[in-house]
Parts: C-alpha cells; structure tokens; sequence
C-alpha cells in the first residue's frame, strides 16, 4: 500500500459520509448514487493522487488556478508562519502588512494608473465588487443613470446573482431567474465559427468589438456603465482576441465614457504568459479582477484592481463604497499570494510560459489529424480543442449527441486514462487545458497522447 493510498475501510466510510453529506459543485450528485465518488488525496508538481494511490495529470491546474503544481512546500509555510503572527483581520477601516504589502506588489505588476487594490475572497466576488464600484462611481460623478453592463455570449463571470446575470450562459441562468437586471450581450471571438469575413481575423475582429458600440446605442450611452471582458474567453473553448479587437475596444469605450474591465480571474498571474492578460494584448483596462492564480490555489484570494481615477471619487469626505467580505484580504492568503509572487519572478514563471507556449500549441496541434478534432485554440497554457460530427462542414452536435460524447464518455475516460481535464459543452463540445505552469514538453506529449487514444476510441464509438 502506498502513502497515497487509503485502506478499504476507511474509503468505504468516506464514499458513504461523501453521499450522505458533501453537496459537490456544479456536480449531477446522482451520478454517485452507484457510482464511486472520486477522492484526491495528494499533488506532487503537475500530478495528483487519488485515494487508490492512481496519479493523474492535473491538466486543468484544478480549475485554471495551480499555476506553481502541487506539493509547494515554501507556500505552505508560509500560510502556517502568518497563520502563528495573525490568522486572521478584516480590512474593514484596519489593515495588516500583508494586505498592505500585496496591494502595493499587484498594483506594481498592473498596467498603467490601476493602483487601487480592493481584496475579496475569489473571482466572482472580484467581479460583483467591479459592477458594484461602476455604479457608484457614476452616481458619485453625476452620471447617474449609466448603471448597465455588456458581456459578451458564451462567457462566463461568477455565481453570484451580479455576476450571474453579467454570464453569457442562459442554461446556468435559467434555475435562478429573475436576475439581477440591465446586463446584455455581444458577439464573442469566436473566429471557428466567425459567420462572416472569411479568413480576415482583423475584420472579424473590428467587426466583433463594433458590435459593442452598436450594443450601446441600442440601450443609450447614458445608460451604460461598463464592458467587462475576458482577454482569452474561457467558456466556450478559449477565445482569443483578433488583432486590433482590444484597443478597438478601447477606443469604444472612450467615446462612450464606459468603463472596460478586464475579468482575468483565469488569465492573470502567468496564465497567458504575463501577469495580466491585458499586458500580453496591449490595452489599459478600467478595472482588472482577479484571483486563482494570485495564491496558486494555497489559499482563497482576489482582487478587483482599479485605476486612481475611479478611486478619486471616494478619497473624499464621508464617501464611503458601501462593499466588502469578511475574508478578502485574508492575512494568510496574502502572505500566500506575496511568496507565490516571490517564486514567480524567482522561477521566471511567465518567461517559462512564453518561451514553451509555442511548443504546447505545436504538440495539441498534433490531434487535428483526428476526425473529431475541428479546432485547437488559445495561448499561453490556456488551450480549447473544439470537437465536430464533420471537420469539412464543422457540423456540431446536437445536445443529445453532445450528452453521450461528454458525459457519456469522454468525461471519464479521459480521467481513467490519467487525465484531469475538462469536457465541456456550454458552448460548442470542447475539452479545456491549463495546466500548471511548470510544465514542460513532456508533459505536453503525455497530454497528446491520452487525448489521442481516447478520443480515438471516441470515435469508434460513435
């Protein structure tokens, strides 16, 4: 028996206590009625561990967050040290050296005047907090009325009632309608399924970031408030921009005094192969949110990153931004978030991610030899493979077919196969990667090649 591996009698207590009482995320729980609920139990680097000792590739970084791999012990340290000073403070009218320290060191690595760091517990709470400061930065400035958000289809932005109704997804919408008002959409990049400008990204994308402006007034610039926008779309199979869409954007933006927010919960901190995806795309957001890769996942963080000039608003007299949670700003996640920063620039994390993507990209490109595979795409350690009935006509599926392909199969044969991953379908059937940013050509072959057996077998299947 291995270290890793638990012994029969207590998995078996596990299994049912993990029946009778955990309610799991975004999981079907009766898939576990008669099914066994998997349970990892350890990471070491790019691999995790379940229960019965079997090691996986961990090619989803958890859910696009382990950005340093498994097992950092010089993190885990350095949450027990902070914990021993002081485990915990709200940042409400006090402060601790940590959050001030933090502030200061992600307000550094931010683009331009985005010097305003206001702390949450996690992504969704980072973007709840942007449309919350939009609103009242507006009213605080005599532009009342301007209090809507674009987004754009497919994407998505967080749980939260605000940040639910922000998401492009109307299926994880429906359950919990009626939901905050005033949010619409827009076209995503899509350029795999762009309707028109055949092969001219440059024109689709000026044609897709248009579509913002269009989408304005329609609802009236008086009224609109922000854009919020993720600089590689994550739902949907990872989107990135078109040459010139971002400072397009921009442009929009300004003429209609509009505020852009960059959501980079899944694309800062080295994801794209900078701090932050707007740095790697050359526009200056409004607000920046963040989190996942801030702490690597070693403890709950994010952020929402504003520039001096929303900021301004508030520094005077007894305005207040009515706002915050009990453990943004925690002292252990952000000693956390400094010594993973601290290893960052130590380890030349982003330099790694630049100088390997061409690789990663080189070695999934591989698998468009494979009937099932319409498309590969994304950057960084950030990839969508976009699967289709027929490659010529990139024909998708439907949603029964799409069923049997993801949940049906490939969801657990990628897993038995030794690959976390995720198979998706909110929007066309893709299978996600982002993996740690360890990680290294052979891990990229490993990838290739358990995708290729299975979706080989997938095909057969079909």
């Amino acid at each position: 028996m291995s270290s890793d591996t638990i012994g029969d009698a207590e998995f078996a207590k596990l299994q049912q206590s993990a029946r009778d009482h955990l309610w799991m995320h975004f999981t079907r729980m009766s898939s576990y009625d008669k099914a066994e609920v998997p349970v990892i139990v350890r990471g070491d680097g790019a691999y995790i561990y379940d229960a019965h000792g079997k090691r996986y590739l961990d090619a989803l970084a958890g859910l696009f967050v382990n950005q340093l791999g498994h097992g950092r012990t010089e993190l885990a340290e350095a949450a027990a040290k902070q914990a021993s000073e002081l485990a915990f403070f709200p940042l409400w009218s006090y402060a601790h050296p940590k959050s001030i320290e933090l502030a200061e060191r992600v307000a550094g690595y931010a683009p331009g005047d985005l010097n305003r760091v206001f702390f949450t517990s996690g992504g969704g709470e980072a973007v709840e907090t942007a449309w919350k400061l939009a609103k009242q930065y507006f009213k605080l400035t005599g532009k009342p009325g301007k209090h809507k958000v674009v987004s754009r289809a497919i994407a998505y932005h967080g749980t939260t009632h605000g940040a639910l109704s922000i998401t492009g997804l109307p299926d994880l919408k429906a359950p919990f309608e009626p939901l905050v008002p005033s949010t619409f959409r827009v076209p995503n990049t899509n350029f795999y399924r762009a309707p028109i400008h055949g092969d001219d990204e440059e024109a689709f994308g000026r044609w897709a970031a248009d579509q913002i402006a269009v989408a304005i007034e329609n609802e009236g610039p008086s009224t609109v408030a922000a854009v919020f926008l993720e600089p590689v779309q994550n739902a949907g199979g990872c989107f990135p921009p078109p040459p010139g869409y971002f400072q397009r954007v921009r442009e929009i933006c300004d003429e209609y005094d509009v505020l852009l927010v960059s959501d980079e919960v899944i694309c800062a901190f080295g994801r794209l192969g900078t701090m932050f995806g707007a740095e790697r795309y050359d526009y200056q957001p409004d607000i920046i949110t963040c989190a996942k890769g801030i702490t690597s996942g070693y403890s709950p963080l994010g952020a929402a990153i504003a520039t001096d000039r929303l900021f301004e608003p508030f520094s005077k007299g007894d305005t207040t931004f009515a706002h915050g949670y009990t453990f943004g700003g925690h002292p252990v996640s952000a000693a956390v978030a400094l010594t993973n920063l601290d290893i960052f620039e130590r380890e030349n994390i982003n330099e790694h991610v630049r100088d390997n993507e061409g690789a990663f990209r080189a070695t999934l490109d591989k698998l468009l030899d494979l009937p099932l595979v319409g498309d590969v795409r994304g950057a960084g350690y950030f990839y969508g493979i976009e699967l289709v009935k027929d490659k010529t006509t990139k024909e998708t599926f439907n949603a029964d077919e799409s069923e049997r392909l993801l949940r049906g199969f490939l969801s657990k044969a990628l897993f038995d196969a030794g690959l976390y991953c995720r198979a998706d379908d909110r929007g066309d059937p893709v299978i996600q990667l982002s993996p740690p940013l360890i990680c290294d050509q052979t891990h990229f072959d490993e990838i290739e090649s358990i995708l290729r057996t299975v979706l080989t077998e997938a095909e057969s299947k079909l």
